[in-house]
């Protein structure tokens, strides 16, 4: 299995178009220059010991030595032994509001970016357990299947917004409904959901779907976004920034239903957390419950072992850029009356 241990690093690589770009723009307007100055009949004669060719084949290889250099920088490797692993695990769905209600500023800067963080920081402490993600406003969709891969989860809760829900509610009762639906069937007692949201629920079934989905083996936990008082819902219309209004065009007021997800955590035999409170508290708490869950064992195959090959990138690299260096820019006195490139 091939990868790049720095994938990041080879960004660095549109710094070449760059340079390739530049380069021809100076070549034009030196041959530009040298015309102004005399023809090139002329030039050739004043300067006989000047290649021709040598300026683009040295800056061809600084190009490639650089190329060589970078990928390097970025540390390829390829997996040489592939081990099945035996772990336990819990398997657990993040569920996420997107409803526009979560835009409130009653919370700083509003309810999205904090649940956003907490749920990044969240994934970040349960490292070692399968971790899934769910999105829902007016109905739930599965954005994530269960992963170990952390660094997924975190980069694409990092970007999370609610554009990503194209109707809009609370559809939490979908939630659970999706949560449900996509654990593995032979998974009875080994799961938990961890709904955040603001509880601005219009949906009657989401208490009746919470004690359902209990029974069936499923640890529901809340953790609830927003003050009781509540705050306008920021939007712009026209392009100019205003609150979400209801029909009358009066401004609508979004406050955390603290009930509904209180009864929720009671209706799932979890617990409910206010995210006003320290979110490094909560976070430890939810990690105390989750370990404190039973485990199921599980087999995995995955890559144990990396070999890296830079050494051989970098070396290659020196080796044009040390070429290049030794390479004049005048005529090899062999080649002198050749011209290498005339058919």
């Amino acid at each position: 299995m091939f990868r790049f241990e720095h994938e990041g690093h080879l960004m660095a690589l549109v710094v070449l178009p760059i340079l390739i770009l530049f380069f021809a723009l100076m070549w034009r307007a030196r041959k530009r220059l040298l015309s102004r100055f005399a023809d090139s009949q002329l030039i050739r004669q004043l300067m006989p010991q000047m290649s021709r060719y040598k300026h683009g084949l040295k800056f061809a290889l600084l190009i490639f030595g650089l190329a060589f250099l970078i990928v390097g920088w970025a540390n390829p490797q390829w997996g040489t032994k592939k081990e099945t692993v035996k772990r336990k695990s819990v398997d657990l769905f993040i569920a996420l509001d997107l409803s526009q209600s979560m835009l409130a500023q009653d919370i700083a800067p509003n309810r999205l970016e904090r649940a956003r963080k907490f749920a990044q920081n969240l994934v970040e402490k349960l490292k070692g357990e399968r971790i899934g993600v769910i999105i829902f406003a007016g109905n739930a969709y599965l954005q994530i299947p269960l992963t170990t891969d952390y660094v997924f989860l975190r980069q694409w809760l990092r970007g999370a917004n609610t554009n990503m829900a194209p109707t809009q509610g609370t559809a939490i009762a979908d939630a659970i409904n999706m949560a449900e639906q996509s654990f593995e069937e032979d998974n009875k007692n080994h799961k938990a959901l961890i709904l955040i949201s603001d509880g601005e629920n219009h949906d009657d079934e989401a208490l009746d779907r919470a004690r359902e989905a209990y029974d069936n083996g499923l640890l529901i936990y809340t953790v609830g976004v927003g003050t009781r008082e509540g705050s306008f819902i920021p939007t712009f219309i026209g392009g100019r920034a205003d609150f979400k209004r209801d029909e009358s065009g009066n401004p609508v007021r979004s406050a955390l239903n603290e009930a509904m997800m209180e009864d929720l955590a009671q209706a799932g035999d979890g617990e409910y957390f206010n995210l006003i409170n320290a979110e490094s508290f909560i976070v430890d708490a939810l990690r105390k419950k989750i370990n404190g869950m039973e485990k199921r064992e599980m087999e995995q195959r995955v890559f144990s072992e990396y070999e890296s090959y830079f050494q051989y990138f970098i070396g290659i690299a020196l080796l044009l850029i040390l070429i290049e260096f030794v390479i004049s820019y005048r005529k090899n006195r062999y080649l002198a009356d050749k011209d290498l490139f005339k058919v």
